[in-house]
């Protein structure tokens, strides 16, 4: 059994998978999810997990070389463009609609339980060396 870190099974053994270059979706629960892409569905209820807690997690684990996110986020959701402009100081910001079409070349997509809109994020998945 794993110490510490993702102990979600689904989501550890998805990550393990990733290799440089691969798009993580981080989404919140109303994002539409492509055909295609692995899913890890996190989401319980409206709000659990939160956007900022799987964020940081996945944060803990990967290596991220660059991340997109919607630009409708700084008016709709101000919470989720602190966050995002704090992790990712160099965030691409994409009109809504073209993070949807970028998200179906993602490899994997993990929905989150939240309930505020437009915490989403595209990660591009770095590499450690």
């Amino acid at each position: 059994m794993k110490r510490s870190g993702i102990l979600n099974r689904h989501l550890s053994g998805a990550l393990a998978e990733l290799g440089h270059g691969d798009g993580v979706l981080v989404c919140d629960a109303g994002m539409p999810i492509p055909d295609g892409p692995r899913v890890v569905d996190l989401a319980f209820r409206a709000g659990v997990p939160s956007f900022a807690e799987v964020l940081d997690g996945l944060l803990a684990e990967l290596v991220v070389e660059g991340a997109t996110a919607a630009s409708e986020v700084r008016q709709a959701n101000a919470a989720a463009a602190g966050l995002l402009a704090e992790r990712f100081p160099s965030l691409d910001l994409v009109p809504h609609e073209r993070l949807k079409e970028l998200s179906a070349g993602a490899r994997l997509v993990v929905r989150t339980g939240e309930a505020r809109p437009y915490a989403n994020v595209l990660l591009r998945c770095g590499v450690f060396f």
